[in-house]
């Protein structure tokens, strides 16, 4: 089950990056959650600190004032 959310947060993540609909977003975040399951605990740590990362990237430019980028 959380793999799956994982999953879902790294697939919504990389096509906010290529800026493209939300249909490949979900087919990649499919393919990375089942990736995910054959790395076992260490893909959940991977896929979650990727997303962390990203988020916390966003975070940051927001607060600096830098609009984001499509």
């Amino acid at each position: 089950m959380i793999g799956k959310i994982v999953g879902a947060l790294v697939g919504r993540e990389m096509s906010r990056r290529d800026g493209s609909g939300g249909l490949k977003g979900a087919a990649l975040g499919a393919i990375v959650a089942g990736g995910m399951r054959r790395l076992g605990p260490l893909g959940l740590v991977l896929g979650g600190g990727y997303a962390a990362k990203k988020a916390y990237d966003r975070r940051r430019m927001s607060k600096q004032g830098v609009p984001p980028r499509h």
